[in-house]
């Protein structure tokens, strides 16, 4: 006899066995609660559950399960084995749950904040090497013509401006913040920013749309797992992705050190002020800003747009964090940071 699928999570765990192990809950406003499944005797996890905290929360997990069905029927080729398959979607106290497959591998960001692993150039650089070479992976199994793509989506060869990854960020972020001193200024160089990049144009892809060290599973320098895909995008620019690794990285180089102190391995850049990791990859000198200005300028490259631009796609990832963000001073701050950048006073 046949058994009938699980229709709450509580029903799912007895269908299993073993043992479940819940994560600590995020930081989000709208958090989700991870919870690991363990199959009778097995060390390591067969499935993950991803439990809403709120109705917002349970709008992403709705939307995280469509975009893994789709991403699956869309991605092939040994990439497609770092993407979580999704396996049910049930419910737990009135609302949605998302069951996928367990991924290999350890969160990148574990190792990222572990005794000086971003003071070292040779660790650093592995990480974004594992990164560079996920993401090209992921470009080469997307339709198969090298770069990605989906024919017909945004051109005859699948071609898409790089600065619809601004599409609707200057509507938000009046909204958010508009009426607030120098919102004004922040829009007009939005403009300009969105201007210099409407001319270049890459292959489209799928993008995760959240490409950072947290949702990375990594071990011995290879990328085993990539989580946390409700952001992503069947077909979109792939530049996205490329940028928020860069941004992102930077942004906690200073999170172990004490306030006015230099940070380790980094003589440029000192703890205290918001975002000052990024104000130093894009703008500073050493091994750091040159290493993430070779990683995005490479992966244009691959992507045939000039690397010139580099600069350009990071300040459109921190007004697209800017405008996007689910928590407010986060979002503020990024802002702020691109105020900085674009030569504004923050």
């Amino acid at each position: 006899m046949t058994m009938a699928p699980p229709r709450t999570l509580a029903a799912f765990i007895d269908q299993t066995g073993g043992r479940a192990a819940c994560l600590a809950l995020s930081r989000d406003p709208n958090a989700k609660v991870t919870i690991l499944l363990f199959p009778p005797g097995a060390a390591r996890p067969a499935y993950v559950a991803k439990v809403p905290t709120t109705d917002a929360a349970a709008l992403s997990v709705e939307r995280e399960a469509e975009r893994l069905a789709e991403v699956g029927d869309r991605v092939a080729g040994p990439v497609s084995a770092t993407i979580p398959e999704l396996v049910a979607t049930v419910e737990h106290l009135g609302r949605p749950v998302l069951v996928m497959t367990a991924l290999p591998g350890q969160s990148m960001l574990a190792a990222y904040h572990s005794w000086r692993h971003t003071a070292r150039r040779e660790a650093v650089a592995a990480d974004f090497a594992a990164a560079g070479d996920w993401l090209a992976g992921l470009h080469s199994a997307v339709g198969g013509n090298g770069a990605g793509g989906a024919k017909g989506a945004g051109g005859a060869n699948g071609q898409a401006s790089v600065a619809r990854m601004l599409d609707g960020v200057a509507d938000v972020l009046g909204r958010r913040f508009g009426g607030q001193a120098g919102a004004d200024a922040d829009l007009a160089q939005l403009a300009a920013l969105r201007g210099r990049l409407e001319g270049h144009r890459t292959p489209q892809s799928v993008v995760h749309g959240d490409f950072w060290a947290g949702n990375l599973l990594t071990e011995r320098g290879r990328v085993l797992g990539v989580i946390d895909w409700e952001h992503a995008r069947l077909t979109g620019s792939p530049v996205r992705d490329l940028a928020r690794f860069a941004t992102s990285y930077s942004l906690y180089l200073d999170r172990h050190t004490r306030h006015g102190r230099r940070v380790a391995g980094h003589r440029g850049l000192r703890a205290g002020r918001w975002g000052g990791g990024v104000d130093y990859a894009i703008d500073g000198t050493g091994w750091y800003p040159d290493l993430v200005r070779s990683f995005v300028r490479s992966g244009l490259e691959r992507l045939g747009m000039s690397p010139s631009c580099w600069r350009d796609v990071l300040l459109a990832d921190l007004a697209t964090i800017a405008a996007s963000a689910d928590h407010d001073e986060f979002a503020r701050n990024h802002l702020l940071l691109f105020r900085r950048l674009t030569g504004g006073q923050s």
